[in-house]
């Protein structure tokens, strides 16, 4: 106890007044830009404070300290363009270090931990790397011709490096001499023994690993919405294991989302024969039942308006045969939106007028006017009276009363025929000498001092169109 009271004691020292301060502990740290290398004895003199430096001499920006940093792997935000970066070069090449069940393993680690963060997308890029480490590793086993080509590629990078070791450093080219002799050095008799009789464990292994990578990497997909894909890894998963419940799961799930019910119920239904209690799959036949039962009443909804849209064509049809109008359709119709040629009030009732849709053209003044319900019974002067008053172009008021216009259709054979103001639309269209033309009835209206000079010009340019 005396003993560390002294020390404590022996931490405070007294001043010009007798009272007691603090001590000072070690030396006091070196002023901002002063050479460090004195506290590194490995490094030559000013290294420390050239690092701190741009190529002029001046003591780095914020931005260029921050651009220095970005070139070193553990602070790096993005992957640079170039393959010149050494160290980044060293950490990529040690993530395949290791055998292929280690470095598989390692990928499947760093996408679980991506999993978690819910970064789907590099998830499963970590997971698609343990794939192809666990198929190449298969490959080689199984393919001769494959495996010779690899240790062929092998066989040129250690050349390369030993090339680069003779040209390098001493330190390159001692590691890499150190590299050759551990490669030479023979394998004891045990250990060989021990390797071969591990290699059924490990393809055990590693068989395992890959059908849970797949099916980790269906899971990203499921996440991603990417449901193709997803059935692509959970059928791969299933046919390394058939009663893998979570691939089993996530492939009716995502069939599910593109309504492939059938599919999707073949998935759980085989699931719940190897374990009926499982509840992720119990509320996934739930789902699907409910996907279900949508689906028929959507189809039963459709197949009923599709009946209805027929009766109602038939209808419509037979309503213009009976009343003699001709009709014609070309391949640009004008855009109309819901107007149409149609029973009404009720376009099931046979009993029920014609309406069709009409476009009132004024030619002299490039103006027009569009009636979305002109019935048959009604007459072009019925709706010229609402429609002619206080027209805002019609400043020489030539159209302000039916009494002042003269209406017009085109005959069949390209000419016009008049369209008497009082007649209803039905006497006119079922005349036998005019047709309408994708379902919209159109009458030219022009004043009547101007009607024929009108005629003529309408003429003349029928004329040249024949020649």
């Amino acid at each position: 106890m005396e003993d560390v009271t002294k020390s404590a004691e022996s931490l405070n020292i007294s001043n010009d007044n007798g009272a007691s301060e603090p001590a000072v502990i070690g030396p006091a740290p070196p002023p901002p830009g002063a050479d460090l290398s004195a506290l590194f004895g490995n490094l030559p003199p000013g290294a420390l404070a050239a690092s701190a430096a741009n190529a002029s001499g001046k003591p780095m920006t914020v931005d260029e300290t921050f651009a220095e940093m970005n070139k070193h792997p553990l602070f790096m935000t993005s992957l640079p363009a170039d393959d010149e970066n050494e160290e980044l070069a060293a950490l990529q090449a040690l993530a395949y270090e290791g055998t292929p069940l280690e470095n598989a393993q390692n990928f499947k680690e760093q996408g679980n931990e991506c999993f978690k963060a819910k970064q789907w997308k590099d998830a499963k890029e970590f997971y698609g790397k343990g794939i192809a480490v666990l198929v190449k590793a298969d490959r080689e086993r199984r393919d001769p011709a494959f495996k010779a080509k690899v240790e062929e590629e092998k066989r040129k990078q250690e050349e390369e490096k030993r090339k680069a070791a003779a040209e390098g450093d001493a330190k390159a080219k001692m590691e890499a001499d150190l590299e050759n002799v551990e490669a030479e050095m023979p394998i004891p008799e045990d250990q060989e023994k021990k390797e071969e009789l591990s290699e059924e464990e490990t393809i055990k292994q590693e068989t395992a690993l890959l059908e849970t990578l797949y099916c980790n990497r269906a899971a990203c997909h499921l996440s991603l919405a990417n449901y193709r894909s997803c059935t692509l890894d959970c059928a791969a998963a299933l046919r390394i294991n058939p009663s893998n419940l979570k691939a089993l799961y996530r492939s009716g799930r995502a069939l599910l989302s593109v309504s492939k019910i059938a599919e999707a119920d073949d998935a759980c239904a085989r699931g719940l024969e190897i374990d009926p209690n499982n509840a992720a799959l119990k509320q996934l036949a739930r789902d699907l039942i409910a996907k279900n039962e949508e689906i028929q009443r959507k189809q039963r909804a459709e197949a009923e308006r599709l009946e209805k849209e027929r009766r109602r064509q038939l209808l419509k049809k037979a309503a213009l045969e009976a009343r003699g109008i001709k009709t014609r359709s070309t391949d640009d119709p004008p855009s109309m939106e819901d107007a149409c040629i149609k029973l009404v009030p009720d376009e099931l009732d046979p009993q029920s007028e014609l309406s069709f849709p009409c476009m009132l053209l004024y030619p002299l003044k490039l103006e027009s006017d569009f009636i979305k319900e002109f019935r048959e019974t009604e007459s072009v002067g019925q709706h010229l009276e609402y429609i002619l008053p206080d027209m805002p172009w019609d400043e020489d008021e030539e159209y302000n009363s039916p009494e002042k216009v003269e209406c017009y259709m085109e005959s069949l054979t390209g000419g016009l025929i008049k369209v008497p103001l009082k007649a209803s639309l039905l006497r006119v269209l079922s005349s036998g000498k005019t047709e309408v033309v994708d379902e919209l009835v159109r009458v030219f209206v022009v004043p009547k001092n101007k009607a024929e000079g009108w005629i003529k010009e309408w003429k003349e340019k029928k004329a040249s169109e024949k020649k």
